[in-house]
């Protein structure tokens, strides 16, 4: 019943912050404007305001102080998401550079790590568990304090990974809150049967169920035809607390994967294919599979629809599976996705022939 309670308050919060967000962004002209500023990724026609990840950010922060009980974690989640906010702002009002933004991905997956968030070690998905808390340095500074390097360094890789992941998978209007929403839900329910940080199980289900009310709070404004964007705030905030959940619930970074699996492999397509045309990973172009969709036809709530879907269906799947046929899942996911790429390149390339034959 609290979790219930605790997702619709989360839920009105981001709503209700949302409307007068929209009406702030445009005063400020924290909006998107192709006649101003051309982004190559960009789908939406007309003047959008962007900083969605500011009520989002905002109804997570105060359903946090009055459920959670603000330890020394939780209070570094709240801090290190608001610097990433700011961050975002700032990126949606100048365009901040994609090398600065990924250096503070990594700052400040750094700065909550150090309130205590980490990877000592991670479930074997053959059996078993792989342990990485072996190399410890202490040091002495305003107390005794251990940093575990390859668990802290993994970490830091995975939380700044996630982000950039899920930010670019926010394209069409209503795609992100929709599968973030669901992704956090399920991460909720399954935290409830295991977790092994300093914190308790109920506040990182909570907490999972806070993420997930917010994004579906701001849902309703971002769905086609969307009144405002996520922004690189939200878009990579997104990303870190779905990152941060599966930290705090050991063995569930797994889970994340695998209701992550379109945006995941996605991600990982787009880096081989900029490196493949010699360009930088780090520089936005369109080719996302989102991209691609759009190209063969498909509407914006239709795609929107589609990745809500494979969130939803992987994570009833996840409740079921174990590590072995979660990897097992990812694999088939990816095989799938691979083929679809395949056929919609080849619809393309008949579409493309049939305009050139009409023409001549």
């Amino acid at each position: 019943m609290l979790s219930i309670i605790v997702l619709l308050t989360s839920f009105i919060i981001a709503y209700c912050l949302t409307i007068p967000t929209i009406s702030l962004a445009k005063k400020l002209r924290l909006v998107t404007d192709k006649k101003i500023r051309f982004h190559p990724a960009h789908t939406h026609e007309g003047i959008i305001p962007r900083g969605g990840g500011l009520p989002i950010y905002f109804s997570i922060l105060i359903t946090s102080f009055i459920f959670l009980p603000i330890n020394k974690i939780i209070f570094g989640i709240l801090l290190s998401s608001g610097l990433l906010i700011i961050v975002g702002l700032l990126d949606d009002y100048y365009d901040l550079s994609p090398y600065l933004r990924f250096i503070t991905n990594l700052l400040i997956s750094a700065l909550v790590i150090g309130f205590g968030l980490g990877i000592p070690y991670l479930s074997n998905p053959f059996g078993g568990i792989i342990k990485l808390d072996q190399w410890q340095i202490v040091i002495n500074f305003f107390g005794k304090h251990s940093i575990l390097v390859v668990a802290d360094i993994l970490a830091i890789v995975w939380l700044s990974w996630i982000m950039n992941m899920v930010n670019w998978s926010k394209g069409v209007d209503g795609q992100l809150p929709g599968f973030v929403a669901i992704t956090a839900f399920f991460l909720g329910i399954l935290a409830q049967r295991f977790t092994a940080h300093d914190i308790s199980v109920q506040s990182v289900a909570l907490l999972s169920f806070i993420v997930s009310g917010a994004f579906l709070g701001f849902l309703p404004f971002n769905f086609y035809p969307q009144k405002i964007m996520p922004g690189y705030g939200g878009g990579a905030l997104a990303g870190f607390l779905l990152g941060i959940l599966s930290i705090l619930s050991f063995g569930k970074l797994g889970t994340a994967v695998l209701i992550l699996s379109i945006p995941m492999i996605d991600a990982f397509y787009t880096i081989l294919r900029r490196l493949k045309n010699k360009k930088s990973p780090f520089r936005a172009d369109w080719g996302h599979f989102h991209h691609r969709l759009l190209e063969i036809g498909w509407g914006r709530r239709r795609i929107a629809v589609f990745y809500w879907l494979v969130a939803l269906i992987l994570g009833i799947s996840s409740l079921f599976l174990k590590g072995n046929e979660k990897l097992i899942a990812f694999i088939t996911v990816a095989v799938l996705l691979l083929v679809f790429i395949i056929i919609i390149e080849k619809m393309k390339k008949q579409k493309l022939n049939t305009t050139i034959e009409s023409r001549i």
